[in-house]
């Protein structure tokens, strides 16, 4: 990894060493190889510790590097794509290695906004709790908001709370002939159960999808659905169906 000069550049040193250090990245490292310390690398540079540490950050938030505890800086390695808009919502789980597995159900209120979508009134819906997993790894945490009218045949022999519960309104939503979808995609700040859950720092940044499910021409259901910003990138295909890409798919190599 070469040296250059920085006092002449105008926008922020450390954002121009994040520019030199990503470029370094695709031509002088491989996947997984750890980075020199921070002491070398901020001689390597001419810069402070301080601004390196701001440009290793921002790379880390792009998904560029990972840093591990006891381990140090690695390169990250290419990340698979996760498909977010598909024609038929998977109520029931996904394709081998990628699924939506329920965690959690309750009966309660839903925020002001979700509940104007819902046009419920404020009165109690049914709240599950779901993780995405792809290959493993959780990259997304979803709330969904079903309205009891949605499922008028959720079973009363289903446990009131939990898992149990949630598989069966699930299982509901399955059986409901949906007419379309409304989607939206936001940048948003992880809470303390989703950062939790997707093993990053409450407040740290993620991508927001709210999802209106519409049936028999009224709102059946919201989903909110919160994916990891740091390795997630959004693209949209010819058919309309929004993706999160987490990179490409060829490995980084050493020239």
């Amino acid at each position: 990894m070469g040296t250059t000069q920085l006092e002449s550049v105008q926008e922020p040193k450390y954002w121009h060493l994040k520019t030199v250090l990503s470029e370094a990245l695709d031509s002088d490292f491989a996947v997984g190889e750890i980075l020199p310390n921070e002491r070398e690398l901020a001689a390597r540079f001419g810069v402070a510790r301080a601004t390196l540490r701001q440009a290793l950050e921002q790379l880390e938030l792009e998904g560029r590097l990972q840093r591990r505890r006891g381990v140090g800086t690695t390169v990250a390695p290419p990340r698979v794509g996760v498909a977010v808009a598909t024609a038929e919502h998977e109520w029931t789980g996904g394709a081998t290695g990628e699924a939506w597995q329920p965690v959690d159900c309750s009966f309660g209120r839903p925020p002001a906004p979700v509940a104007a979508m819902l046009e419920a009134d404020g009165d109690p819906v049914h709240v599950v709790r779901r993780i995405r997993e792809t290959h493993g790894q959780a990259v997304a945490a979803e709330l969904l908001y079903v309205p009891e009218s949605s499922v008028p045949d959720l079973s009363a022999i289903d446990a009131p709370s939990g898992v149990v519960r949630a598989r069966g309104v699930l299982r509901e939503m399955h059986r409901l002939r949906l007419e379309g979808q409304d989607r939206s995609v936001e940048l948003g700040s992880a809470r303390a159960d989703d950062a939790k859950e997707l093993d990053r720092l409450p407040g740290a940044p993620v991508l927001v999808v709210t999802t209106r499910y519409i049936a028999v021409g009224r709102t059946a259901a919201v989903s909110v659905a919160t994916y990891r910003a740091d390795t997630c990138r959004l693209t949209f295909g010819d058919s309309g169906a929004l993706e999160i890409s987490h990179g490409e798919q060829q490995e980084r190599r050493a020239s």
